[in-house]
């Protein structure tokens, strides 16, 4: 066992952990907080997305004993007195999420990005959001969510022409 003392979402832990402890499983299983999905276990899908000392990380990709005398902020420490940051909120508006299992990971990856670049395109959105996958939205909406959390609008989707059809009596 090695001793760890990790501030994580503001609260600091001081712990006994296995040495190949993944801090996805330190998050959720020791410390109860399960807003960070384990999605895949091998970082493919970018759900566990955590921020570590202000960069995100996949969470099932770093071991706890990595975290040691580190920050770490999980989706479930972005809302201060219930209060939703003004990305959480876009995502809730702009209907950002179906099944809701990605949108931790994607709300810490657009975090990282609005930190980087307060004012992408859209085109920067999709890059930076690239490590995470959405098996339900699409996407459309995610990226208009984070447009919206930057003061951007998401740029109008063409307009399909209708069939007109005439009935007649």
């Amino acid at each position: 066992m090695t001793h760890i003392k990790v501030n994580v979402d503001g609260t600091v832990y001081e712990d006994d952990v296995a040495p190949r402890l993944l801090l996805v499983h330190y998050l959720r299983d020791r410390l109860g907080l399960t807003g960070t999905p384990i999605g895949c276990d091998t970082s493919n899908c970018g759900a566990c997305t955590v921020d570590l000392d202000g960069a995100t990380v996949k969470s099932c990709s770093v071991l706890a004993v990595q975290a040691d005398g580190r920050e770490v902020t999980t989706v479930q420490g972005l809302a201060r007195d219930g209060e939703l940051t003004a990305l959480q909120r876009a995502f809730h508006e702009q209907h950002a999420l179906q099944c809701g299992y990605c949108t931790p990971g994607m709300i810490m990856a657009a975090r990282d990005l609005l930190r980087e670049n307060p004012r992408p395109e859209a085109d920067e959105v999709r890059r930076a959001l690239e490590g995470n996958l959405c098996r339900c939205t699409g996407y459309q909406n995610i990226v208009r969510a984070v447009l919206a959390a930057s003061g951007r609008k998401a740029p109008q989707e063409p307009q399909q022409p209708q069939e007109v059809r005439e009935v007649s009596a």
